[in-house]
């Protein structure tokens, strides 16, 4: 198995939105997936991109995705935020994740990041072991919180 990966283009999208409801129905909430393959175009591929992804490709069929976009830490700076990390399950246990999750982090290195941030469910067993494995700092302290608009 070849692996390619790249940067996403607007062609891309209908692929990554699948993606997206995977992941959702993986979590158990695909009820939660709300966004169009308009606001994808609009707010990754327009004047300003809020998101950048980056994909894993195997013979031209898009296999995962890493989505990530540019937070701000008042303590550190700027700091480079992984909103999603998705392999499709057929091909989870072949180091894609890894590759993407390497791409990513050359990523931040290259905007000159201070962190990379990201979460993971704290009953995906797989998904803690893999960030382990890269020396992460998991951390069980602090609470998410957010406000449906």
């Amino acid at each position: 198995m070849e692996i390619t990966i790249r940067k996403a283009t607007k062609n891309d999208l209908s692929e990554v939105l699948s993606l997206i409801k995977e992941l959702a129905l993986f979590e158990k909430q695909p009820q939660e997936v709300t966004i169009t393959l308009e606001q994808l175009e609009q707010d990754g591929f327009g004047e300003h991109p809020l998101y950048w992804i980056i994909l894993a490709e195997e013979n031209g069929g898009i296999v995962g995705m890493s989505f990530y976009y540019i937070r701000y830490s008042t303590w550190k700076g700027r700091c480079l935020y992984l909103e999603d990390l998705v392999v499709k399950e057929k091909y989870k246990q072949q180091g894609i994740g890894k590759l993407l999750f390497e791409a990513t982090l050359k990523e931040a290195k290259k905007m000159d990041a201070k962190l990379m941030n990201w979460q993971v469910l704290d009953w995906n067993e797989p998904a803690i072991q893999f960030y382990k494995k890269f020396n992460a700092e998991l951390d069980d302290e602090w609470i998410n919180g957010k406000i449906r608009l």
